[in-house]
């Protein structure tokens, strides 16, 4: 499997936001999400960072 888990840093800690991304897309300042259940969800901020070996992705707020 290629999905990976998008997470957002809130009081310093991960929470999840959306698991089993399968596409992610920048969109200017927003984000848009799809997961493999069909499940959508934009996100305002940017890419913190991206580690594709353990599946994850950490997204930063719009300050």
């Amino acid at each position: 499997m290629c999905e990976a888990n998008a997470y957002v840093i809130k009081d310093g800690k991960e929470e999840i936001y959306l698991e089993a991304v399968d596409i992610l897309r920048p969109e200017g300042n927003q984000i848009y999400l799809r997961n493999i259940f069909g499940e959508q969800k934009v996100f305002r901020g940017k890419i913190k960072e991206m580690s594709l070996l353990n599946h994850k992705i950490i997204l930063e707020e719009e300050q």
